[in-house]
């Protein structure tokens, strides 16, 4: 299984882990689709969260401090490390 699938495998345990351990951010980060997973960095998508009616507000998922507690779940629950960034052109709010 490539990096992708393996991410994908396991992303409802990330989230839970994210869920019980920083709530603002599982809040804005749950609705992000796995992009990519290249070079330790993981790329979020979250154009099918742009498709809700009455703009969601997703801008909020950039802020570092939430990708940061991503990433903190992704390493409690796979033992691995890696950076979380949103993908270019597809930001929240956009």
């Amino acid at each position: 299984m490539d990096e992708v699938g393996t991410l994908k495998a396991q992303w409802n345990a990330i989230l839970d882990d994210l869920e019980s351990t920083a709530r603002i951010a599982w809040l804005a980060l749950f609705d992000g689709r796995i992009a990519a997973v290249s070079d330790g960095v993981l790329t979020l998508d979250f154009s099918d969260a742009n498709k809700l009616a009455g703009g969601h507000g997703y801008e909020r998922a950039t802020k570092p401090q939430f990708l940061d507690s991503l990433a903190d779940s992704i390493q409690r629950v796979t033992g691995n490390r890696l950076a979380v960034v949103v993908s270019e052109g597809l930001s929240p709010g956009e």
